[in-house]
């Protein structure tokens, strides 16, 4: 029996993300691909050009610096969207001087 998903994800698309809250989102996208990286680590994958299941390699096992813009946009989007959702939610995000 096929399942069927509907995603409805919250619409976020009227919050607008000022100059400071991009920039917390660009870090927070370098920080997603740490954590994944890391993760993949310690599960013993490397590096290599091509991705290899059975091998536990990975193109992408490289700093965030070094990903394409296209790769780095997948945390981007997460990240950006995680802070729209905060912000549409009515919580305010401050940063602490």
């Amino acid at each position: 029996m096929k399942k069927t998903y509907d995603p409805k994800p919250i619409d976020t698309s009227d919050v607008k993300l000022d100059a400071d809250i991009t920039a917390l989102g660009e870090q927070i996208a370098a920080n997603t691909h740490d954590v994944w990286a890391r993760g993949k680590l310690d599960e013993g994958w490397t590096y290599a050009d091509t991705l290899d299941r059975d091998k536990k390699t990975h193109p992408l096992l490289v700093p965030y610096e070094e990903l394409s813009e296209s790769d780095k946009d997948y945390d981007r989007r997460t990240s950006e969207e995680a802070l729209k959702l905060v912000l549409k939610l009515g919580f305010d995000i401050v940063k602490r001087r």
